[in-house]
Order: C-alpha cells, then structure tokens, then sequence
C-alpha cells in the first residue's frame, strides 16, 4: 500500500513538473487510432533506417507530420478538459498541424522547381505550419521554450527599431515564412533533421531498455555496490541516476524514475528532506552530461561542431566523471558529518545474484558503445542495439518481452520522442532567425564588449547567459538555444569549438539545479516533502563540479581527451579531482572532521588552486588541502 502511494506521488510530480509525462488516457477506439499512428511512426523511422534515409526535407516533414498529429492527440489545449476524451477542437488542430508538413512532401518536386520562390498557397500553408510548432511547444515542451521563441520572431520584424548593434533591416512575413518553413535553415534545420535519424532510434532503444526492466536493474547494482557505505542510499541516488543517465533524455524524469525508489531511502536513514530531494537532482541532472545519449545533445553537437559523434563521447567522458565524483564526495562528506551509516548488508540485494539473473539485460548498452567505439555510425548502432536489446530479453524468461510488448515498445517509443522533436522544430525558428538576421554574432560582440575581451570575464558572462537561456527548457532545446546565442561569443575569443560547445552545454543543463527556476530540484522537494528553493539551493552545492568543470576543461584541453599526451591527460584528471574533493569537503564543511571557518575558505583556495593549469598552483593546492587533512586527522584522534 505505502509502495503504491510513494509511486502515485511519483507520477503526480512527474506531470507536474515534466510537461512531457502530462499526457491524454484514450481508451477505446481513440487509444487504438493514437497506438497505430505511433506504431506506424515507429515503422517508418526503422524502415528508412534499414533500407536509406528518405532527401533531407522530405525525411524532416514526414518526421514532423507524425510528431504534431501525435503531440495534438496527446497533449490538450487546456489541461482542464477531460483527459480520456478527445476534444474536437484537438482533432482538428491535429489535422491542421500534420497538413502542414504533408504539403511539403505533397509539392515537393514543385518546390525545389522553384526555389527561393513562395506562392499564396505557401505563405498559408508555412504560417500555419509555424504557429501549430509554436502551440505544440507550449503545450509538450512549456512556456519558457514558446518565449525564447516569440521573442525571437519579433526580433525578425523589429529590426529596423533595434538599438546599437542588435539593429538590422527587418524581414517582411514572405521573406521570414519562406526561411523558417521552405528552406533547411529553420524548422526543417539540423535539430529536426537529427532528431528524424539518429535521436528517434535511440530514444526508441530507450523504451526497450526500460521494457526489459533496466532500470530496476541499475538501481539493485548500485544498492549491492554501494548500499552498504556510509550514506548508503544517497550513494545509490548518485549511481542508480548515472547509470540511468546513460540512456535518458529528461533530468525531471530521471529523477522521478530513480528518486521515487531513493529519495524515501535516504530520508529513513537520516537524511534532511531537502537535502535528499536535492541529492537525487543533482545526480539525475548529471545524467544529462552523461555519454552516449547526453540527452540526445551529443548527435547535434556533433552536427554543429562538425567532428564524428565518437568525439563527442569521447570528450564528454572525463568532465562527466568529474561531476559524479563531486557530487558522490559532497554525499559522502554530509554522510560523515551527520554520523549516518549505510543499509545493513544481508538487506541489500547480492551483487553475483543481480547479474547472473539480470546481468545480459546490460549486454546492448556495452555493445552500443562497442560500434560506436569501432566506427559505426550511430544510426547503424542504434539500430543492431534495439533487436539486441529486444533478443537479450528473450534470454532468461523472468525478462522476455511477449510479442504485444514488443509492439508497445514501438508505441512508446513514438510518444517518448516527441519532446525533443517538437524542441528541434521550435529551435529550428530561432537557428533560421539567426542566420537571418545574424544577431549570434551581434550578441557575442556585445558580451566580449561588456567583458573587455578578457577571457575569464567573458566566460564569466557566457556562464550567465548560458543558464538563464537553458532555465525551465529541456535539453535538446537548451543546447541549441545555448549554442547559437552564447557559445559565438567565445569562439570570437579563440577558444576551440569543442571546447566553447561543452562549456555552454553544461551551463544549460546545470539550470535546471540553479534557483529559482530549477525543475529537477523542484521534482525532487516534490517527492521528498521538503522546501523547493532550499532543495534547489543543496543541489546547487552538490552540483558546485557543474559551475567549475567547464572552466577547467577551457583552460586545460586535456579533461577532453584532446591532447594526445596520456601523462598529462592523467597528471590533469588527478589535481582535478583532489580540487573536488577540498571544494566539496568546504562546502559541505567536513573532511576528516568538521571544518573551521578558516579551514573552509584555506579548501576552496586550494580547489581553485588546482582548477587553474600550472605546476605551481597545483603544488600550492596540493599542500594547502594536505596541511588541512592532516591538521583535521590530528585533531579527531586527539
């Protein structure tokens, strides 16, 4: 009974604060017109996976025509009416929204005949198709991405009004409906066209993983690796939503899926509400940093930055790493602080036991990684890794799928996607208005302008724009807005643009631990019962490798594997982590044993010590957090 009630509260907040999850309940023949509409998306993405990718925009109109007949069905105009009847005005609205792009592979030939050139027809045709994307993100994506939106269109007119350098000629309705809705440089952009190949398949691979019961596999694992630690289960948060991270696409839903089942844990074995609402934030929102998926960021990053998506991964890995160690310190060192032990170990689950009953449902994840590793293209990968995930299953009968799962897979699969499609649509609007009108590169003046041209107060600046840009949007979203705004502006500096990429990614993620507008903490204080702002305050601290990672990986390359020297590489990686463990212990107050005010700011002079490259500050840092550790020992054996 108390299970039932802990996963009802999950859901609640998980519609709550995740538009995504917040969705109609058909029954009857609405449920089956919904399920053959996904299946038949499902279908028609594996099949053009299988057999060649359909020309650029007529790949992206069919993909979008699916999402917004999809996302009309299942996301109601007011979340007042009833959620298991479809009201009429959303069916109509769902033939309108899917007309639009069907026009596009109805005139196709027609319109690459006469390029450039926009007839009545299209005019009406392209300004229905952009404002049924702009209700489909407010209604699946929320009101912070329809802002950012808006404003954005209104920019494209008002240019002649703008003052100093934000100032342009102005675009004319023609000139703007033609770019957004006939071109590859808006809706129809990179976004959409990632999202209709490389980012369904894994989301539809996702759903298989969560079919076969993965994720109560990670979150066993990481209750027999760690359970039994001081802090047991705010441990388990860390690793359970790591892992899960692998493969999710949402901070908010990962931390609902996870944190339903820790969040309770940790309260029982003494954790303050807020603190462990905010654990679970922290980690799940880390999981967004996490390789392969990044939620689905790295497949467009790797089409902005123009490297193979391997790279990506690569470089990804050792930052990520660096933030689950920070926040496992900062739990392990309020642990340490509040005296709290572990789960008694004849509790937990048996470590052998787990994966010798559920160890091959890992098998496609490892072999994933394998084909990217090998030079597979991702769609390629994706693809072997659903029918492996599909057949490992089938190989122990307490995990098979049964032929209707199979296909519910699919379906869900379908609804999974839609986040992200509708995200890539609403951001291809913002990437056509600037290339329209170039207003990146006029933003990134005016930021180098405010910082001098110095490079810390520059990224400084970048750092604030990046997480006010990614506040309350999801990740794909936040990427692309954070990149195409913020991101120039270091590239003007000289900064690589790898480098400049990865620094304004984690600062859009980080907001979504970042008050006030911080929605995985929000989730978190949800199920914990605790106090939302103080929730998202904890977080923040636990999450303190977020806002100091990309400043070290700016400076020092090597945290992206991009230098070839290994001695380095290793050199970096160890000073980087003993600067975690000394700001971690400082913010948290506690290293051997609880730190004087003087110890607390001597630890974070000797973090910042070893985040700046150099022989000599990392020696200093070195000693600095030695002499504390060692003055710390002394004092808790006297």
């Amino acid at each position: 009974m108390k299970e039932k009630k802990e996963q009802d509260l999950a859901q609640e907040v998980l519609k709550k604060y995740d538009n995504e999850s917040d969705t109609m309940e058909y029954t009857g023949i609405m449920a089956r017109i919904v399920s053959a509409i996904a299946i038949t998306f499902s279908v028609f993405q594996l099949y053009t996976a299988i057999f060649g990718i359909l020309d650029a925009q007529l790949q992206r109109a069919v993909h979008l025509g699916f999402g917004m007949a999809l996302s009309y069905l299942l996301y109601p105009t007011r979340k007042s009416w009833s959620r298991t009847k479809i009201h009429p005005l959303d069916l109509l609205l769902a033939i309108v929204a899917a007309a639009a792009p069907a026009y596009i592979v109805w005139a196709y030939q027609e319109l690459v005949m006469r390029s450039g050139t926009v007839t009545g027809m299209d005019l009406v045709v392209g300004a229905i198709g952009i404002l049924t994307v702009i209700e489909a993100t407010r209604r699946v994506v929320g009101i912070p991405m329809v802002i950012v939106v808006i404003c954005f269109l209104a920019y494209a007119f008002a240019g002649p009004y703008m003052p100093g350098i934000l100032a342009h000629r102005g675009l004319t309705v023609e000139q703007l409906v033609g770019h957004l809705y006939f071109t590859t440089e808006g809706i129809f952009g990179i976004p959409l066209g990632v999202s209709s190949t490389f980012i369904f398949l894994f989301i539809l691979f996702g759903a298989y993983l969560e079919s076969t019961g993965l994720g109560k596999f990670f979150i066993d694992l990481a209750n027999a690796v760690a359970g039994w630690a001081s802090g047991g289960p705010a441990k388990v948060a860390v690793l359970s939503s790591g892992l899960m991270g692998t493969v999710s696409g949402s901070s908010v839903a990962n931390v609902v899926g996870t944190g339903s089942l820790t969040i309770p844990m940790m309260k029982k074995l003494g954790y303050h509400k807020d603190f462990a609402g905010a654990v679970e934030a922290a980690a799940s929102t880390g999981g967004q940093l996490m390789p392969p998926v990044m939620g689905a960021a790295a497949f467009l990053m790797a089409e902005f930055v123009g490297v193979p998506y391997v790279e990506i991964v690569k470089a990804a890995v050792i930052p990520a790493l660096l933030y689950f160690i920070g926040v496992w310190l900062g739990v392990h060192f309020e642990a340490k602080r509040n005296n709290l032990k572990g789960i008694p170990r004849e509790q937990l689950p048996k470590l052998g036991k787990i994966l010798t009953e559920r160890g091959h449902l890992a098998l496609p994840l490892i072999v994933i990684v394998y084909l990217l590793v090998s030079g597979y293209t991702p769609m390629r990968a994706a693809l072997v890794a659903i029918f492996l995930a599909i057949f490992c299953s089938a190989l122990r009968k307490s995990t098979r799928m049964k032929p209707m799962e199979v296909i519910k897979g699919l379906e869900n699969g379908a609804r999974n996607v839609l986040g992200v499609l509708i995200a890539c649509a609403s951001a291809g609007i913002i990437i056509g208005v600037v290339t329209k009108t170039g207003v990146g590169l006029k933003l990134a003046s005016g930021l180098l302008e405010l910082s001098g041209g110095l490079l810390l107060p520059s990224m400084f600046f970048t750092m604030v724009t990046a997480i006010v840009l990614g506040m309350g949007v999801p990740t794909t979203a936040n990427y692309v807005i954070t990149s195409t705004i913020a991101a120039p502006a270091l590239l003007q500096l000289g900064i690589p643009i790898l480098q400049a990429h990865m620094f304004v990614f984690y600062f859009g993620i980080i907001a979504d631990v970042t008050p006030p507008v911080a929605l995985a903490a929000y989730a978190g204080s949800g199920i914990s019962g605790g106090n939302a702002l103080r929730t998202g305050v904890n977080a923040s601290k636990l999450a303190i490798a977020a806002f100091i990672i990309p400043y070290m990986f700016v400076l020092s390359p090597e945290l992206l594997m991009i230098s070839p020297d290994v001695s380095h590489i290793v050199v970096t990686v160890l000073t980087a982590i003993i600067g975690m463990i000394a700001l971690s212990s400082a913010l948290i107050g506690y290293l051997a044993a609880n730190c004087a005010v003087w110890e607390r700011l001597a630890l974070i002079a000797a973090g910042l010590m070893m985040i700046k490259p150099g022989i000599m500050t990392d020696i200093a840092g070195v000693a600095i957090f030695a002499v504390i550790l060692l003055l710390q020992t002394k004092r808790k054996k006297a």
